[in-house]
């Protein structure tokens, strides 16, 4: 492990992939296709080789894209490119573009998440637990009574079937004695 002066950690060089002064062969970025994302105001450039997966561009250029399966079957990651919806989870740079034409794909904003106020829980959410705990054992006192009724019409209808199976032995045994 380097320590003390001239060290710089490997997660400072990584940042200067999606952003910094760097040119895209001091990045290490090889490719022949400019792909370009559009956010908002914010446009990013990079280059691709053609087949490379559009997700793994993305990331080599720092674009964050929203997935949801990485499969393209939700539709989370939808982006417009050429007037086209593509979902950039499982498509590729295509390979029939002109020179020197870009790739452009123009990418969903994302919200901003909600701050969280740090704790554990918050008044409210105490408050709603409880809410929620009360309805349902009210809901629960509300089922016992129609449960209660059930049970017992089955134990009458119980009790209705054995007595008819005694009465149908002991018409059994009776009919048996007097052969």
């Amino acid at each position: 492990i380097k320590v003390g002066k001239g060290y710089t950690p490997k997660w400072k060089k990584k940042e200067t992939l999606g952003g910094g002064d760097l040119s895209e062969e001091e990045k290490g970025l090889k490719g022949d296709v400019t792909v370009v994302f559009k956010t908002g105001n914010e446009t990013i450039r990079t280059t691709a080789i053609v087949g490379q997966p559009i997700s793994d561009v993305a990331s080599q250029a720092g674009q964050f894209i929203k997935y949801g399966c990485g499969k393209g079957e939700c539709g989370t990651c939808e982006s417009l490119c050429n007037g086209k919806w593509i979902r950039p989870c499982v498509e590729t740079v295509p390979g029939n573009l002109a020179d020197d034409e870009e790739y452009i794909i123009v990418v969903k904003e994302t919200k901003s998440r909600a701050k969280s106020s740090g704790k554990f829980y918050s008044f409210r959410s105490f408050i709603m637990g409880f809410y929620n705990n009360l309805i349902g054992m009210v809901g629960f006192v509300k089922t016992r009574k129609a449960a209660k009724k059930n049970w017992s019409e089955r134990q009458e209808y119980e009790d209705l079937i054995a007595k008819k199976v005694a009465a149908k032995k002991a018409a059994r045994e009776a009919a048996g004695k007097t052969e």
